[in-house]
């Protein structure tokens, strides 16, 4: 502090006192230096904090690459999810009689397989509305076609 009181006329004091402390000397930083090896310094200092923050953008960007692809990932999860509900739910099994004794083995036998093959079933059900929409879009392409070429005739 008995420093501070003698130096009550200087505004920057203070400021010369912080970066004299830590090696860098305060006229270099306002004024600019005509020492060769001070600018060569100055560059290197700067070339590697430039290296450090494309190093930090180079991280950044991969994780926003590896948040997207887990969103898509989830996503895709969800859809799958979706799908195998309806899947399930569309195959209601029908109404059977109501048994009186102990049901046979071969009973849970045939529910396993039913509950193993849903994914099979998801991938049909997938593979036939992907081969309606190609048929659709191929319709509609086919006549947008016909009606150019419909016009076209007519113009001539």
């Amino acid at each position: 502090m008995s420093n501070d009181t003698h130096n009550m006329n200087d505004p920057l004091s203070f400021v010369r006192n912080l970066w004299s402390g830590m090696g860098i000397s305060m006229p270099g930083m306002v004024a600019p230096t005509f020492d060769v090896d001070e600018l060569d310094k100055r560059i290197k200092d700067m070339k590697a904090v430039e290296g450090w923050l494309r190093m930090n953008l180079s991280m950044l960007q991969m994780t926003i690459q590896g948040l997207e692809m887990q969103r898509t990932t989830l996503t895709a999860v969800q859809a799958m999810g979706q799908m195998a509900t309806d899947a399930a739910k569309s195959m209601k099994p029908e109404a059977a009689p109501e048994p009186t004794a102990a049901p046979a083995p071969e009973a849970f036998a045939g529910a396993a397989g039913a509950a193993a093959m849903w994914p099979w079933q998801m991938m049909q059900q997938m593979r036939e509305q992907m081969q309606q929409s190609a048929e659709a879009a191929q319709a509609a392409g086919e006549e947008k076609s016909a009606t150019a070429t419909a016009a076209r005739r007519a113009r001539k």
